[in-house]
């Protein structure tokens, strides 16, 4: 059995270096491409999927639409689940990262971008970029984020992410989750039993397929991104720039 992770393509604010979470924005002309070479590069590997699950957020159905139209996976079955949706940056939410990392300093912004327990400054509650303005968001049970770190996402997905373990191991073969930096950051902590520490380093780029095989204990066996290791190697150092003062990417 195959697990695919996909972050979703380039979007608006992925170009314009700014902290996204919620907010929802749409994916440029190299996001839709991305996504586009996600769908093809499944192909290519014949990797047949038998579920596809998607956050709430436009550029992650985006991106599941197009691929989900070159893989010819049917767009009802598809499952939304907002658990899936990004980390939400709080009060970083629209502010430019270089920006951010000259005021606050690179160190700083790191900590707020891949910490594991380090939340950034909460929203306030009339803030108007809190997700209780968002009509996407009022069906929602349970108190909606303001401001999350890592480990508040993995403790926000740990309903999902039980359930589905069941689901695909009752319905054993290939399963793709299109979602998020930090939602897809965090089940790679899961999967890979990283450290609090280790997954400080880990980055994802996006329109990339992170492909885990398991055997039929669900222990991993391989790990892989469908990509060339020279664009791979490029996408991940583009990451890392993104949180330093004089980065304008």
């Amino acid at each position: 059995m195959k697990l695919i992770l996909l972050r979703h393509g380039e979007s608006q604010w992925n170009l314009e270096n700014r902290f996204t979470g919620w907010k929802d924005v749409s994916l440029t002309e190299t996001g839709i491409a991305e996504a586009s070479f996600s769908g093809n590069q499944l192909l290519k590997a014949n990797i047949k999927i038998k579920s596809v699950y998607t956050s709430l957020l436009n550029r992650a159905t985006e991106t599941t639409d197009i691929v989900t139209d070159i893989i010819n996976f049917s767009k009802e079955d598809i499952q939304y689940d907002w658990r899936l949706n990004e980390r939400h940056y709080g009060a970083l939410q629209g502010l430019n990262k270089s920006e951010t990392a000259k005021k606050y300093g690179e160190n700083q912004v790191h900590i707020w971008r891949r910490s594991y327990d380090i939340s950034p400054p909460l929203l306030d509650k009339d803030d108007k970029r809190h997700p209780r303005f968002n009509k996407k968001f009022r069906s929602i049970e349970g108190k909606l984020p303001v401001g999350e770190s890592l480990k508040n996402v993995i403790n926000r997905l740990d309903p999902f992410w039980q359930k589905y373990l069941i689901k695909i191991k009752k319905n054993i073969g290939n399963h793709l989750i299109v979602a998020h930096s930090n939602s897809l950051r965090a089940i790679v902590k899961i999967l890979d039993n990283l450290s609090n520490e280790d997954i400080m380093s880990v980055n994802i780029p996006t329109g990339v397929p992170l492909v885990y095989t398991f055997d039929d204990n669900f222990n991993v066996v391989d790990k892989q991104f469908l990509i060339d290791q020279n664009s791979l190697n490029s996408k991940l150092n583009a990451i890392a720039k993104q949180g330093r003062a004089e980065s304008k990417k």
